[in-house]
């Protein structure tokens, strides 16, 4: 069947030179949804978008500190268009910890069968 999950997945790998990990990620940190935040409590930073990047050290969400490694505000991942979310992971992911930066990839995508992510959606 062809749902919500599929328009995501289509525009995701349009835009994503990943693997279907990356899709799998998107899965796990927001259910694909794009506008999705998470309010970290114990250090005071937030997680934005689809791929749930964080304004400690990739974004800037207002005055908060931030490294903004990515030189973007956070308000910036809250967007059906991707193409900051992309780069921004680009970036994470040629850090040093590269895609296990990700709890959600170490935990559901590293080394598994990740076909399911994509099965039924044509890409």
């Amino acid at each position: 069947f062809y749902d919500s999950r599929c328009c995501q997945l289509t525009s995701l790998k349009r835009h994503i030179p990943l693997s279907d990990s990356g899709v799998c990620m998107a899965a796990h940190e927001s259910s694909y949804n794009t506008d999705a935040t998470h309010y970290n409590s114990w250090d005071g930073s937030t997680d934005f978008g689809i791929f749930q990047i964080n304004s400690r050290y990739w974004c800037q969400n207002g005055d908060e500190y931030s490294s903004n490694i990515c030189q973007i505000p956070c308000s910036d991942l809250l967007s059906n268009n991707l193409s900051a979310d992309v780069e921004c992971a680009k970036i994470i992911a040629q850090d040093s910890n590269g895609m296990s930066a990700w709890v959600a990839w170490r935990s559901y995508c590293e080394g598994q069968d990740l076909s399911q992510y994509v099965e039924g959606c044509g890409v």
